[in-house]
């Protein structure tokens, strides 16, 4: 995987265009000063947290006992469900029920933007290849950085876009999602295979 490929793949997983609405909704009842502080605040914390996920993910692998393999098909299975919610919307929104006042941490900085999905690909990409830790963080900053320029200009994008188009291109990012988690689930199983085989 290329720094490009591991780049888009962590930018669907964190879904900016999704989350426009999600968080314009929790942002409106602030000033427009204050709107920019705590979006700034909570995008670095979920960029630490996918940092974190990111570099000690082996470890954590290695403490639970658990294979990349399992890694790989769990987060398949994540992606496939983030993904399917994505194309077939709730009318409550991709993450339920959100709490009012000002968010902090919960619900804009996880899971919103550092979500299960996204902490599992990280994790997957630190454990699958170790070696490259320096490219997956340049991919992640990346993915994080287009994140962050989308949802900064989420109010223009809104009355540009409409909710319409946001809806549509959610939906079309939601299908290579599933793709993507299918590619990821089967990968995951035929290497267990692999390794189960006599």
């Amino acid at each position: 995987m290329t720094i490009a490929s591991a780049a888009l793949l962590l930018f669907l997983i964190l879904d900016p265009l999704g989350n426009i609405p999600i968080f314009l909704s929790l942002l409106r009842s602030l000033p427009p000063k204050r709107q920019r502080i705590v979006l700034a605040r909570e995008l670095l914390i979920a960029l630490a947290v996918l940092m974190m996920f990111l570099w000690g993910g082996k470890y954590a692998l290695e403490l639970m006992h658990l294979r990349q393999e399992s890694v790989s098909i769990a987060g398949g299975i994540v992606l496939f469900l983030i993904g399917i919610r994505m194309i077939f919307p709730r009318p409550e929104g991709l993450m339920g029920e959100l709490p009012d006042g000002e968010p902090f941490i919960v619900p804009m900085a996880i899971p919103l933007v550092a979500g299960p999905s996204g902490m599992a690909a990280v994790m997957l990409m630190g454990s699958d290849d170790p070696t490259r830790l320096g490219d997956w963080s340049i991919a992640l900053l990346i993915a994080w950085g287009a994140t962050a320029a989308i949802l900064f200009s989420a109010t223009l994008l809104y009355k540009l876009l409409g909710g319409r188009a946001l809806s549509a291109i959610e939906r079309l990012m939601g299908m290579l999602l599933v793709a993507i988690s299918v590619q990821m689930f089967l990968d995951g199983l035929g290497t267990y295979l692999q390794i189960a085989a006599p």
